[in-house]
């Protein structure tokens, strides 16, 4: 059972990165699942979710900017990252928001 998130890296701000979430099929297949993220000295908070029929929720910070997604088939979790800022530096982890979390991955945007 796990999560595997992937895709982060350095960009400059007002760039575009895409995260992966590839995920065991017990614990994606019909879950809700979503993006969190933690800055140094912060606390993790909400990015996005996404329900099993793919309706999406975002939070405030990043609504108009980012876009979550899923592929079912290949049990995927996404997260298009558009128009980044510096405040958007952070460890993004996903979830399937029953308690399974990913490593990880980070994304610095650089001013």
């Amino acid at each position: 059972v796990q999560l595997v998130e992937s895709g982060g890296g350095l960009v400059q701000a007002g760039g575009s990165l895409r995260l992966s979430c590839a995920a065991s099929g017990s614990i994606f297949s019909g879950n809700a699942m979503g993006w969190y993220r933690q800055a140094p000295g912060q606390e993790r908070v909400l990015v996005a979710t996404i329900s099993s029929a793919s309706y999406a929720y975002y939070a405030d910070s990043v609504r108009g900017r980012f876009t979550i997604s899923r592929d079912n088939a290949r049990n995927t979790l996404y997260l298009q990252m558009n128009s980044l800022k510096p405040e958007d530096t952070a460890m993004y982890y996903c979830t399937n928001l029953r308690g399974y979390w990913g490593q990880g991955t980070q994304v610095t945007v650089s001013s």
